[in-house]
């Protein structure tokens, strides 16, 4: 009996610093697990799947969106046979191919292996040539100039200072002297409409991350002085634990504006969305059109 409690015992501590190590409240951008998704093969695969739905807003906008949105860059930015678009997130490459169906000359760069090996394929099948580089765009770099840049579905929010410093250096970078910078964000709004979450689930097999059994513990954390949230998962599985965490920073129009300003871009044009709607209080996004400072 002295032996059985000794082993319960020892479990039950086990068990308790892991519960502590999932409920954890992580310092701002203290974990970057980013990448770790984009190369599971299993994850990726679903990712890919959620992308391609077209009534869902997950990995990607719904396809009704995703259509008007880019219908309106074509005509905002004139994308035509003259015309160099570079993707950075092309995922498996809704918009590029829109962008590629105008003549022009088009670069989607993206980290998931499974996305871009869906984009080539769909660019062979549907003979729109589109230069898909899988990479992670922090790391990107090439002698090209491109006349339009775009990085959509406020892919911005999830990085942190550093990489968002690398990232606009790129952008200044790669544009043409009269190149335009495409990127949406969340807003304040959004930030103040989300409240701080946890749950746990078990999922018996074939769930969104992993085929096995296993358990998922998610929580949404707020960090109101930065706003900043955070979806934090915890995948326990017979044989392993894993955590992803998904961080979101939502900006108002004026830190926007001095953010890329201090990296030699001045902001020349605003929107709700990257389908052109209005900007107002109540927009849970923001789209800015930017230059190169002259």
């Amino acid at each position: 009996m002295k032996e059985l409690l000794t082993e319960f015992k020892i479990a039950n501590d086990a068990m308790f610093e892991l519960l502590e190590k999932i409920n954890r409240r992580p310092e701002p951008y203290e974990f970057y697990t980013t990448p770790d998704m984009w190369n599971d093969p299993y994850v990726s695969g679903q990712m890919l799947k959620y992308h391609l739905m077209e009534d869902v807003d997950l990995a990607s906008r719904n396809m009704d969106f995703i259509d008007r949105s880019a219908n309106w860059i074509i005509n905002e930015f004139k994308i035509g046979n003259e015309t160099s678009v570079c993707d950075f997130g092309c995922g498996p490459g809704l918009y590029t191919a829109r962008f590629a169906g105008t003549g022009a000359d088009v670069t989607g760069i993206d980290l998931s292996e499974s996305s871009i090996e869906y984009a080539l394929k769909e660019s062979l099948r549907n003979d729109l040539p589109v230069n898909y580089v899988i990479a992670n765009y922090l790391e990107y770099d090439t002698n090209k100039k491109f006349d339009l840049i775009t990085l959509i579905f406020c892919d911005f929010c999830v990085l942190n200072p550093k990489q968002r410093d690398i990232l606009l250096a790129k952008f200044v970078k790669l544009l043409q002297p009269n190149g335009k910078l495409l990127v949406d964000v969340s807003t304040h709004h959004y930030f103040y409409n989300v409240e701080p979450t946890y749950n746990y689930e078990y999922v018996k097999a074939n769930g969104f991350w992993s085929a096995e059994s296993h358990y998922v513990f998610n929580h949404t954390f707020k960090y109101d002085g930065k706003k900043l949230l955070l979806n934090k998962h915890a995948i326990i599985e017979k044989n392993r634990t894993r955590e992803f965490f998904n961080w979101l920073k939502c900006y108002s129009l004026p830190e926007l504006r001095d953010l890329f300003s201090r990296h030699g871009l001045e902001i020349t044009n605003c929107f709700g969305n990257i389908a052109g709607d209005s900007l107002n209080d109540d927009s849970n996004e923001m789209a800015v059109i930017a230059e190169v400072k002259s």
